[in-house]
Protein backbone atom coordinates (compact mmCIF):
# COMPACT_ATOMS: atom_id res chain seq x y z
CA UNK A 1 0.00 0.00 0.00
CA UNK A 2 1.20 3.45 -1.41
CA UNK A 3 2.60 5.51 2.10
CA UNK A 4 3.26 8.79 0.95
CA UNK A 5 5.07 11.27 3.23
CA UNK A 6 6.51 14.99 3.21
CA UNK A 7 9.29 17.03 4.51
CA UNK A 8 9.05 20.54 5.68
CA UNK A 9 12.73 22.41 5.12
CA UNK A 10 14.81 24.29 3.53
CA UNK A 11 16.29 22.40 0.63
CA UNK A 12 19.03 22.06 -1.65
CA UNK A 13 20.16 23.97 -3.54
CA UNK A 14 19.66 26.30 -0.37
CA UNK A 15 23.22 26.39 1.29
CA UNK A 16 22.17 25.10 5.08
CA UNK A 17 22.83 22.22 6.78
CA UNK A 18 19.12 21.13 7.39
CA UNK A 19 18.64 21.59 3.74
CA UNK A 20 21.17 19.02 3.28
CA UNK A 21 20.17 16.74 6.38
CA UNK A 22 16.61 16.31 4.56
CA UNK A 23 18.32 15.38 1.16
CA UNK A 24 20.21 12.85 2.52
CA UNK A 25 18.15 11.26 4.60
CA UNK A 26 15.34 11.38 2.01
CA UNK A 27 17.94 10.01 -0.49
CA UNK A 28 18.63 6.84 1.98
CA UNK A 29 14.44 6.32 2.70
CA UNK A 30 13.95 6.52 -0.85
CA UNK A 31 16.62 3.62 -1.48
CA UNK A 32 14.96 1.08 0.61
CA UNK A 33 11.55 1.33 -1.65
CA UNK A 34 9.57 0.76 2.21
CA UNK A 35 7.42 3.96 1.45
CA UNK A 36 7.09 5.73 -1.67
CA UNK A 37 9.84 8.61 -2.73
CA UNK A 38 8.68 11.49 -0.04
CA UNK A 39 8.03 15.40 -1.06
CA UNK A 40 9.43 18.61 -0.50
CA UNK A 41 7.65 21.64 0.82
CA UNK A 42 10.80 23.96 0.57
CA UNK A 43 11.32 26.92 2.84
CA UNK A 44 12.59 29.94 0.35
CA UNK A 45 14.60 32.97 2.00
CA UNK A 46 15.24 33.45 -1.99
CA UNK A 47 14.89 32.20 -5.49
CA UNK A 48 16.21 28.45 -5.66
CA UNK A 49 16.66 25.65 -8.11
CA UNK A 50 14.66 22.19 -7.23
CA UNK A 51 14.56 19.06 -8.23
CA UNK A 52 11.32 17.64 -8.62
CA UNK A 53 10.74 15.90 -5.14
CA UNK A 54 9.49 19.78 -4.39
CA UNK A 55 6.00 20.11 -4.71
CA UNK A 56 5.52 23.21 -2.80
CA UNK A 57 7.27 26.35 -1.56
CA UNK A 58 6.61 28.54 1.03
CA UNK A 59 8.03 32.05 1.41
CA UNK A 60 10.25 32.01 4.87
CA UNK A 61 9.07 35.88 5.37
CA UNK A 62 5.58 36.04 4.22
CA UNK A 63 2.93 34.80 6.87
CA UNK A 64 -0.09 34.01 3.96
CA UNK A 65 2.54 31.55 2.47
CA UNK A 66 2.30 29.33 5.59
CA UNK A 67 -1.06 29.13 5.89
CA UNK A 68 -1.97 28.83 2.05
CA UNK A 69 0.44 25.72 1.80
CA UNK A 70 -1.56 24.35 4.84
CA UNK A 71 -4.06 24.02 3.12
CA UNK A 72 -3.04 22.57 -0.02
CA UNK A 73 -1.39 19.70 1.83
CA UNK A 74 -4.79 19.23 3.38
CA UNK A 75 -5.81 18.50 -0.32
CA UNK A 76 -2.62 16.87 -1.68
CA UNK A 77 -2.33 13.17 -1.18
CA UNK A 78 -0.12 13.57 1.67
CA UNK A 79 -0.29 11.00 4.44
CA UNK A 80 2.05 12.47 7.14
CA UNK A 81 4.18 15.51 6.77
CA UNK A 82 7.83 15.95 8.56
CA UNK A 83 8.86 19.23 10.08
CA UNK A 84 12.53 20.02 10.43
CA UNK A 85 12.37 22.51 13.03
CA UNK A 86 15.29 25.28 13.74
CA UNK A 87 13.94 29.02 14.96
CA UNK A 88 15.86 30.45 12.33
CA UNK A 89 14.82 28.69 9.19
CA UNK A 90 10.97 30.32 9.60
CA UNK A 91 9.77 33.16 9.43
CA UNK A 92 8.17 36.06 12.03
CA UNK A 93 9.77 36.31 15.78
CA UNK A 94 11.95 33.26 16.28
CA UNK A 95 10.08 31.51 13.32
CA UNK A 96 6.64 31.93 14.92
CA UNK A 97 5.07 31.32 11.56
CA UNK A 98 5.04 27.99 11.70
CA UNK A 99 2.31 28.11 14.13
CA UNK A 100 0.37 29.81 11.73
CA UNK A 101 1.36 26.41 9.40
CA UNK A 102 0.57 23.51 11.81
CA UNK A 103 -2.68 25.61 12.96
CA UNK A 104 -4.08 25.07 9.40
CA UNK A 105 -2.78 21.16 8.94
CA UNK A 106 -5.50 18.82 8.89
CA UNK A 107 -3.24 15.57 8.38
CA UNK A 108 -0.49 14.18 11.38
CA UNK A 109 2.89 15.27 11.48
CA UNK A 110 6.35 14.86 13.03
CA UNK A 111 8.69 17.37 14.68
CA UNK A 112 12.70 16.52 13.94
CA UNK A 113 13.80 18.85 16.51
CA UNK A 114 17.43 20.23 15.62
CA UNK A 115 17.93 22.70 18.19
CA UNK A 116 16.36 22.37 21.93
CA UNK A 117 17.57 25.62 23.93
CA UNK A 118 17.14 24.77 27.98
CA UNK A 119 17.34 28.21 28.28
CA UNK A 120 14.41 29.40 25.54
CA UNK A 121 13.19 32.75 25.33
CA UNK A 122 9.28 33.28 26.04
CA UNK A 123 8.68 33.25 22.21
CA UNK A 124 11.18 30.21 21.70
CA UNK A 125 9.40 28.18 24.41
CA UNK A 126 5.75 29.06 23.41
CA UNK A 127 6.67 27.89 19.78
CA UNK A 128 8.63 24.94 20.80
CA UNK A 129 5.40 24.03 23.29
CA UNK A 130 2.88 24.49 20.65
CA UNK A 131 4.85 22.19 18.14
CA UNK A 132 5.35 19.21 20.33
CA UNK A 133 1.96 19.57 21.85
CA UNK A 134 0.21 19.08 18.18
CA UNK A 135 3.27 16.78 17.30
CA UNK A 136 2.19 13.15 16.61
CA UNK A 137 6.04 12.25 17.41
CA UNK A 138 8.91 14.30 18.36
CA UNK A 139 12.89 13.01 16.93
CA UNK A 140 15.33 14.26 18.96
CA UNK A 141 19.08 13.71 17.72
CA UNK A 142 20.52 13.56 21.27
CA UNK A 143 19.64 11.48 24.70
CA UNK A 144 20.77 14.86 26.30
CA UNK A 145 17.77 16.66 25.19
CA UNK A 146 15.06 14.49 26.81
CA UNK A 147 15.27 15.41 29.99
CA UNK A 148 15.07 19.08 28.53
CA UNK A 149 12.12 18.60 26.60
CA UNK A 150 9.84 17.20 29.60
CA UNK A 151 11.03 19.49 31.97
CA UNK A 152 11.28 22.69 30.14
CA UNK A 153 8.66 22.25 27.67
CA UNK A 154 6.13 19.62 28.94
CA UNK A 155 6.39 16.95 26.33
CA UNK A 156 5.49 13.50 27.40
CA UNK A 157 8.47 11.16 27.17
CA UNK A 158 6.38 8.25 25.15
CA UNK A 159 6.08 11.06 22.73
CA UNK A 160 9.81 11.57 22.11
CA UNK A 161 12.05 9.45 19.93
CA UNK A 162 15.86 9.31 19.67
CA UNK A 163 17.12 9.08 16.10
CA UNK A 164 21.11 9.85 15.98
CA UNK A 165 22.09 12.58 13.10
CA UNK A 166 23.13 10.63 10.04
CA UNK A 167 26.39 10.41 8.29
CA UNK A 168 27.13 9.26 4.26
CA UNK A 169 28.94 6.16 3.98
CA UNK A 170 31.05 7.54 0.81
CA UNK A 171 34.44 5.16 0.40
CA UNK A 172 37.73 6.94 -0.43
CA UNK A 173 41.62 5.93 -0.44
CA UNK A 174 43.57 5.65 2.77
CA UNK A 175 44.71 8.44 5.27
CA UNK A 176 48.22 8.43 4.34
CA UNK A 177 47.16 8.46 0.29
CA UNK A 178 44.89 10.96 0.64
CA UNK A 179 47.73 13.17 2.27
CA UNK A 180 50.13 12.31 -0.07
CA UNK A 181 47.75 13.23 -3.24
CA UNK A 182 46.79 16.99 -1.35
CA UNK A 183 50.72 17.23 -0.57
CA UNK A 184 50.86 17.04 2.87
CA UNK A 185 52.44 13.55 3.29
CA UNK A 186 54.25 13.58 6.72
CA UNK A 187 51.58 16.51 8.52
CA UNK A 188 49.64 15.73 11.26
CA UNK A 189 46.38 17.03 10.46
CA UNK A 190 43.34 18.99 12.45
CA UNK A 191 40.45 19.85 10.33
CA UNK A 192 37.02 21.93 11.14
CA UNK A 193 34.51 21.96 8.54
CA UNK A 194 30.92 23.96 8.55
CA UNK A 195 29.58 27.40 7.39
CA UNK A 196 31.56 29.81 9.09
CA UNK A 197 30.08 31.88 11.54
CA UNK A 198 31.82 33.59 15.05
CA UNK A 199 29.78 31.00 17.47
CA UNK A 200 32.48 28.55 15.93
CA UNK A 201 35.27 29.56 17.87
CA UNK A 202 37.28 29.16 14.99
CA UNK A 203 39.68 31.54 16.87
CA UNK A 204 40.64 29.71 19.83
CA UNK A 205 41.48 26.25 17.42
CA UNK A 206 44.09 28.76 15.76
CA UNK A 207 45.57 30.52 19.10
CA UNK A 208 45.58 26.49 20.13
CA UNK A 209 46.84 25.46 16.52
CA UNK A 210 50.12 27.90 17.12
CA UNK A 211 50.96 26.96 20.29
CA UNK A 212 50.82 23.13 19.39
CA UNK A 213 53.25 24.04 16.56
CA UNK A 214 55.77 24.88 19.08
CA UNK A 215 56.47 21.73 20.25
CA UNK A 216 55.27 20.14 16.76
CA UNK A 217 55.87 21.80 13.35
CA UNK A 218 54.40 19.74 11.16
CA UNK A 219 50.93 20.06 13.07
CA UNK A 220 48.07 21.78 9.75
CA UNK A 221 45.16 22.63 10.41
CA UNK A 222 42.24 22.58 7.46
CA UNK A 223 39.25 25.45 8.10
CA UNK A 224 36.98 23.80 5.32
CA UNK A 225 33.80 25.77 4.85
CA UNK A 226 32.32 29.11 3.11
CA UNK A 227 31.19 31.53 5.53
CA UNK A 228 27.53 30.57 6.81
CA UNK A 229 25.37 32.84 4.21
CA UNK A 230 23.62 34.76 6.56
CA UNK A 231 26.64 36.26 8.44
CA UNK A 232 28.16 36.83 4.66
CA UNK A 233 24.65 38.88 3.98
CA UNK A 234 25.04 40.81 6.86
CA UNK A 235 28.66 41.16 7.54
CA UNK A 236 30.33 40.23 4.39
CA UNK A 237 33.52 38.45 4.87
CA UNK A 238 34.89 40.28 8.30
CA UNK A 239 34.71 37.24 10.19
CA UNK A 240 36.94 35.05 8.21
CA UNK A 241 39.32 37.88 7.04
CA UNK A 242 39.76 38.26 10.76
CA UNK A 243 40.83 34.62 10.88
CA UNK A 244 43.30 35.25 8.38
CA UNK A 245 44.85 38.37 9.82
CA UNK A 246 44.83 36.21 13.29
CA UNK A 247 46.97 33.38 11.49
CA UNK A 248 49.65 35.82 10.35
CA UNK A 249 49.88 37.87 13.46
CA UNK A 250 50.45 34.63 15.30
CA UNK A 251 52.82 33.23 12.14
CA UNK A 252 51.42 30.65 11.51
CA UNK A 253 50.87 31.12 8.11
CA UNK A 254 52.53 27.67 7.05
CA UNK A 255 50.38 25.39 9.34
CA UNK A 256 46.55 26.67 9.02
CA UNK A 257 45.01 26.56 5.56
CA UNK A 258 41.17 27.91 4.61
CA UNK A 259 39.13 26.80 1.86
CA UNK A 260 36.26 29.06 1.02
CA UNK A 261 33.89 26.95 -0.56
CA UNK A 262 30.68 25.32 0.33
CA UNK A 263 31.56 21.44 0.26
CA UNK A 264 30.24 18.10 -1.34
CA UNK A 265 29.72 15.60 0.55
CA UNK A 266 32.07 13.52 -0.84
CA UNK A 267 35.20 16.58 -0.58
CA UNK A 268 33.73 16.94 3.63
CA UNK A 269 34.32 12.64 3.77
CA UNK A 270 37.69 13.33 1.50
CA UNK A 271 39.21 15.65 4.03
CA UNK A 272 37.85 13.64 7.45
CA UNK A 273 39.13 10.73 5.91
CA UNK A 274 43.02 12.40 5.58
CA UNK A 275 42.46 13.84 8.86
CA UNK A 276 44.36 12.53 12.55
CA UNK A 277 41.74 15.01 14.49
CA UNK A 278 38.75 16.57 14.01
CA UNK A 279 38.16 19.87 16.45
CA UNK A 280 35.05 21.91 17.21
CA UNK A 281 36.16 24.57 19.74
CA UNK A 282 32.64 25.90 19.76
CA UNK A 283 31.71 28.48 21.88
CA UNK A 284 27.73 27.98 22.62
CA UNK A 285 27.78 25.43 25.76
CA UNK A 286 24.19 24.38 24.84
CA UNK A 287 24.33 23.18 21.46
CA UNK A 288 22.49 19.65 21.56
CA UNK A 289 23.53 18.73 18.08
CA UNK A 290 26.51 18.90 15.53
CA UNK A 291 26.00 17.62 11.86
CA UNK A 292 29.64 18.22 11.40
CA UNK A 293 30.61 16.24 14.88
CA UNK A 294 28.28 13.53 13.90
CA UNK A 295 30.49 13.29 10.77
CA UNK A 296 33.19 13.07 12.25
CA UNK A 297 32.12 10.32 15.08
CA UNK A 298 30.96 8.38 11.59
CA UNK A 299 34.27 8.20 9.94
CA UNK A 300 36.13 7.34 13.38
CA UNK A 301 38.04 10.31 13.94
CA UNK A 302 39.77 11.56 17.31
CA UNK A 303 37.70 14.25 18.59
CA UNK A 304 38.98 17.66 19.78
CA UNK A 305 36.32 19.49 21.72
CA UNK A 306 35.02 22.61 23.84
CA UNK A 307 32.48 20.61 26.27
CA UNK A 308 29.12 21.87 24.67
CA UNK A 309 26.25 19.44 25.48
CA UNK A 310 26.46 17.29 21.95
CA UNK A 311 29.99 17.41 22.19
CA UNK A 312 29.80 15.83 25.93
CA UNK A 313 27.33 13.24 25.09
CA UNK A 314 29.35 11.95 22.23
CA UNK A 315 32.98 11.96 23.92
CA UNK A 316 31.46 9.61 26.95
CA UNK A 317 30.74 7.06 24.45
CA UNK A 318 33.60 7.13 22.04
CA UNK A 319 36.52 8.95 23.82
CA UNK A 320 38.18 12.38 22.30
CA UNK A 321 39.07 14.61 24.51
CA UNK A 322 37.55 17.98 26.04
CA UNK A 323 39.54 21.13 26.21
CA UNK A 324 37.72 24.12 27.79
CA UNK A 325 35.25 27.04 26.05
CA UNK A 326 37.07 30.48 25.05
CA UNK A 327 40.83 28.36 25.98
CA UNK A 328 42.97 27.95 23.76
CA UNK A 329 45.69 26.55 25.89
CA UNK A 330 43.31 23.71 26.84
CA UNK A 331 42.75 22.72 23.15
CA UNK A 332 46.41 22.82 22.46
CA UNK A 333 47.03 20.45 25.64
CA UNK A 334 44.39 17.95 24.18
CA UNK A 335 46.30 17.70 20.35
CA UNK A 336 49.58 17.65 21.62
CA UNK A 337 48.54 14.32 23.99
CA UNK A 338 46.95 12.83 20.95
CA UNK A 339 50.20 13.78 18.91
CA UNK A 340 52.12 12.25 21.65
CA UNK A 341 50.58 9.01 22.34
CA UNK A 342 49.84 7.55 19.25
CA UNK A 343 49.05 3.78 20.66
CA UNK A 344 45.95 5.27 22.65
CA UNK A 345 44.69 7.85 19.47
CA UNK A 346 44.18 4.24 17.97
CA UNK A 347 42.26 2.93 20.49
CA UNK A 348 40.29 6.47 20.26
CA UNK A 349 39.73 5.28 16.44
CA UNK A 350 38.70 2.42 16.71
CA UNK A 351 35.86 2.68 19.69
CA UNK A 352 34.74 6.25 17.50
CA UNK A 353 34.27 4.06 14.50
CA UNK A 354 32.65 1.20 16.30
CA UNK A 355 30.11 4.01 17.53
CA UNK A 356 29.66 5.51 13.78
CA UNK A 357 28.40 2.47 12.38
CA UNK A 358 25.02 2.81 14.01
CA UNK A 359 24.96 6.37 12.91
CA UNK A 360 24.93 5.89 8.89
CA UNK A 361 22.65 6.64 6.90
CA UNK A 362 21.29 3.36 5.87
CA UNK A 363 20.32 2.81 9.71
CA UNK A 364 18.72 6.25 10.56
CA UNK A 365 17.12 5.96 7.93
CA UNK A 366 14.93 2.49 8.40
CA UNK A 367 14.50 3.58 12.11
CA UNK A 368 12.49 6.84 10.72
CA UNK A 369 10.98 5.13 8.56
CA UNK A 370 9.51 2.25 10.80
CA UNK A 371 8.50 5.61 12.96
CA UNK A 372 6.35 6.74 9.67
CA UNK A 373 5.00 3.49 9.22
CA UNK A 374 3.90 3.11 12.94
CA UNK A 375 2.51 7.02 13.28
CA UNK A 376 0.23 6.20 9.76
CA UNK A 377 -1.11 3.34 11.40
CA UNK A 378 -1.93 4.40 14.39
CA UNK A 379 -3.48 7.76 12.24
CA UNK A 380 -5.42 5.12 10.40
CA UNK A 381 -6.62 3.27 13.86
CA UNK A 382 -8.11 6.72 15.28
CA UNK A 383 -10.12 7.60 12.13
CA UNK A 384 -11.47 4.27 11.60
CA UNK A 385 -12.86 4.33 15.37
CA UNK A 386 -14.18 7.73 14.59
CA UNK A 387 -16.09 6.75 11.50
Amino acid sequence: MSKKVAFLSTYPSRKCGIATFTQDLINEIYKTKLIDEPYVIAINDDKYEYDNRVVFEINQFDRESYIQTAKKVNESDIELLVIEHEYGIFGGESGEYILDFIDNLNIPFITTLHTVLPNPSLKQKEILKKLIEKSSKIVTMAKNTVPILTKIYGALESKIEVIPHGVPKIRTKTREELKKINGLGGKTIVSTFGLISPSKGLNYGIKAIAKVAEKHDNIEYLILGATHPTVKKNYGEKYRESLMELVKKLGIEKNVQFLNKYLTKKEIITYLRMSDMYMTPYLGKDQAVSGTLAYAVGYGKVIISTPYSYAREMLKNCGGLLGEFEDENSLAKCINWVIENPEEKKKIEAKTKRLGKNMMWDNVANSYIQLFLKVIEDNCKVRKMVV
